[in-house]
Parts: C-alpha cells; sequence; structure tokens
C-alpha cells in the first residue's frame, strides 16, 4: 500500500508536533523542579525568620525561669512584709507566750527579779538557753558553764541563719541583723516556708520576731510575777507547750517522703549524741548530720 506523499508529509508534522510537545513537557517539569527547590533552598531562611519570635520566647521564658530559682530576685523589704510577718505568727507566739510563763517561773525560783528576768528574755531571745542558763544559776554564778552550754545550744542559729542567706544576700547590713536579732525558732521556721512559697516578704522574718519577742517578753514577766502562787510549773503543764509547738512546726515544715531521711538522720544522731556527749550538744550535731545528708543528696 503506497502512501500518499501529502500524508507522509502530514504524518511527520504531527511526529515533529508530539515530540516538541514532550520536550515542552520535559522543560516545563525542570522548571517546576527548579521552582520547587528553590523554597527548599530558601527554607532554612525562612525557618529561621519565622522561628524568631520562638526562639525570642524560649529566651524569655528561660530568662524568666532563671530569676524565679533566684531567691533574692523579688525579695523585697517593706511593710507589706512586716506585717505578714506580725499577724502570721500570733498564734505561735501565743504558744510562745505559754513557755515564756515557765520560763519566768523558773527564773523566780532561781532568785531573779521582775526586771532582771524580763531583761534577760528582751536582750537573749532564745528560750532554751535560757532555761538553761537559770537552772544552772547559783552563787557564786559558773560563768563558764554557763557559756559553754549556751554557746552549744545557740550554735544552731548559725545553720538557721544561712539558710536564709540565699534570700537576705542583697539586703543591707542593717535590715538583715535587725530581723536575726529577732530570730527565734518558730518565726523561721514561718520564714523558710513563706519565701520557699515565692512571697518575696524580706520583712517576714522581723514583722514575725516582733510578735514572738513581744509575746516572750510578756509572758516572762507574767510567769516572774506569777511565781511565788504557781509553783511548780510541770504540774500545770507548761513544759510541755514548747513540745508542742515544735511538733506543730515540723507539721508544717513536712515536705513528705523526702523529708524523711535527713529528718531520721538527725534525729538518730542527736539521740545518740544526747547519750554519748554531755551537754546539749545533741542540737547542734543533729541539725549538721541533716544538712551533711541534703548537700550529698542534692550534689548526686
Amino acid at each position: 500500500m503506497e502512501l500518499d506523499p501529502e500524508t507522509d508529509e502530514y504524518a511527520d508534522s504531527e511526529t515533529d508536533a508530539r515530540r516538541s510537545e514532550r520536550a515542552s513537557k520535559r522543560t516545563d517539569g525542570r522548571e517546576d523542579a527548579a521552582a520547587d527547590v528553590t523554597p527548599a533552598t530558601a527554607g532554612p531562611n525562612t525557618a529561621s525568620t519565622t522561628a524568631t519570635p520562638t526562639a525570642e520566647n524560649e529566651a524569655t521564658a528561660t530568662e524568666a525561669a532563671a530569676g524565679a530559682t533566684e531567691p533574692d530576685a523579688a525579695v523585697t523589704f517593706d511593710r507589706d512584709g512586716l506585717r505578714a510577718g506580725f499577724l502570721k505568727t500570733i498564734p505561735v507566739a501565743l504558744g510562745v507566750g505559754g513557755y515564756g510563763i515557765a520560763f519566768g517561773i523558773l527564773a523566780d525560783q532561781a532568785g531573779l527579779s521582775v526586771i532582771e528576768a524580763a531583761l534577760m528574755s528582751a536582750t537573749v531571745v532564745a528560750g532554751a538557753s535560757q532555761i538553761v542558763a537559770v537552772e544552772l544559776w547559783a552563787d557564786p554564778l559558773p560563768i563558764a558553764a554557763v557559756l559553754v552550754t549556751t554557746f552549744a545550744i545557740n550554735l544552731r542559729y548559725s545553720l538557721m541563719g544561712a539558710a536564709l542567706q540565699p534570700w537576705f544576700k542583697r539586703l543591707s547590713a542593717t535590715k538583715v541583723y535587725g530581723s536575726l536579732f529577732v530570730m527565734a525558732d518558730e518565726n523561721w521556721a514561718l520564714t523558710m516556708r513563706s519565701l520557699k512559697s515565692g512571697a518575696g516578704h524580706g520583712a517576714f522574718l522581723l514583722g514575725s520576731g516582733i510578735a514572738v519577742w513581744l509575746a516572750w517578753v510578756g509572758a516572762t514577766i507574767v510567769g516572774t510575777v506569777a511565781g511565788g502562787v504557781v509553783g511548780d510549773p510541770t504540774a500545770y503543764g507548761f513544759d510541755f507547750i514548747l513540745a508542742a509547738v515544735f511538733l506543730a512546726l515540723a507539721a508544717e515544715l513536712w515536705e513528705g517522703r523526702s523529708s524523711l531521711l535527713p529528718w531520721s538522720v538527725s534525729l538518730a544522731t542527736a539521740l545518740v549524741t544526747a547519750e554519748l556527749v554531755p551537754g546539749r550538744w545533741y542540737i547542734l550535731l543533729g541539725g549538721l548530720a541533716a544538712a551533711t545528708v541534703e548537700v550529698i543528696r542534692r550534689g548526686e
């Protein structure tokens, strides 16, 4: 069968057109691929530009978190903290007052006048060491024994003050030492709880200390005046008041299972020391043992 030359020409033209179309598609495909590659190549720059606010947010969050972990970052010393500490400590101060009455009675039995007992409470502000000093009171006064014993008892305040240092390190010396003067076990525990909560009341210790100081001195005066009438304070359960106050504070400071190990080590150390070492060194050594456990555990 012979093909018409015109048909052959037509066929060739159609073939050329198809080839041109396929070539055009391949060219368009390459251009599309190139277009797809361009965003991919520009992707990091685009992603970087898009991610910039996120990065800034993360940086801000990191700075905020760092500020939150700095104990002294938001600590202020103002009337609000003073008032909060005073009002919060009133219930505890009432318990301290009962213990102060017991001290006043013992002071009267030891021969101290009302003025002498009140002056001791106003300047020492340390119930345990004051009671020990009164128990050792004699004529002549055993000065060395009183000093050594009270020193051993009050050394725990160095540990308590060190615990406050992260929050107090940027306060002035006048504010710090003025607050530490009225620091007792009870208001120290309440202050630590307040500071750890993030309240930032640097004056909490001073306000709570004033409440304790007023109750302690006032109760000392009452106990000294009533000493001759009451007689033995243990007959009325005054000797258990301090133990009850400390049990209440311990319940407030309990943080769950994390507190079990240091508290157990402290208790065991104190009991062993009380049996083996004369004096009141078990108070200091029990606290040091617990502090050592916490340092080791947190350093792991």
